[in-house]
């Protein structure tokens, strides 16, 4: 059982960092954008940080102009792929991006999938997304809470790694706590929560050398209480 005051998190952690820099993230940077162009950005951020995937993603701007499926179709794959080696995996990432194109260039194509994810619930919303080209479920959910504003809890190393550290779950995989959270916290501040814990992944419970003895929520998280080595 966690502690009630898990609830509040998103208090604790808002007095320390206070309201989040959106630029530093791509999602919230182009949420205003076309569907293709957004989903694009997204899967340019996974495994990789938000400040590569900005790089490769205005770096694709550039050459393209405007990041429509068109465009990606009657460009030169190399050229893409050199346009976002800086996110990595470049190869693979550039094909998915032009699978994407395929599909999204296909007539009434987008018309039906953003009325079909609109009129779903989250769960049936999230299958829609996952059966398109490099969509897994962090991207998923990802389109479905900042394109959608669909309840949902997207999940990326950092609160990963900040779960496994306050220990209330016997199980960590992508689901689990993506759950976990969704269940402790008011829909509201799905993406307020989501946005502030990667914060304090950033910036105070790093993967090396966590700053435990100026974190805010030490007082209800295993690790800090389990006396491991911390700053």
């Amino acid at each position: 059982m966690y502690p009630i005051v898990l609830k509040r998190i998103g208090e604790y952690l808002e007095r320390v960092y206070g309201e989040i820099d959106l630029s530093e993230f791509i999602a919230p940077r182009i949420r205003k954008r076309e569907l293709f162009e957004f989903i694009v950005g997204v899967m340019l951020s996974q495994n990789t940080s938000d400040r590569n995937a900005i790089k490769a993603y205005e770096n694709l701007k550039k050459i393209l102009g405007d990041i429509t499926p068109e465009k990606i179709l009657s460009s030169n794959f190399d050229e893409i792929v050199e346009a976002i080696r800086v996110a990595g995996m470049y190869r693979q990432r550039a094909s998915r991006i032009i699978e994407l194109a395929r599909l999204f260039s296909k007539p009434g194509f987008v018309e039906k999938i953003v009325n079909n994810i609109t009129n779903s619930s989250v769960e049936e919303a999230r299958e829609i997304l996952l059966k398109l080209p490099g969509v897994g479920a962090k991207t998923a959910d990802v389109i479905l809470i900042m394109y959608f504003n669909k309840p949902t809890f997207p999940v990326d190393t950092h609160i990963t790694r900040i779960t496994k550290r306050l220990g209330y779950l016997e199980r960590y995989d992508y689901e689990s706590i993506r759950r976990f959270w969704m269940k402790i916290l008011d829909p509201r501040d799905y993406l307020k929560v989501h946005l502030l814990l990667i914060a304090h992944g950033r910036k105070t419970c790093k993967p090396r050398n966590p700053e435990c003895s100026r974190c805010v929520i030490r007082e209800f998280c295993k690790y800090y209480l389990s006396g491991k080595p911390r700053r």
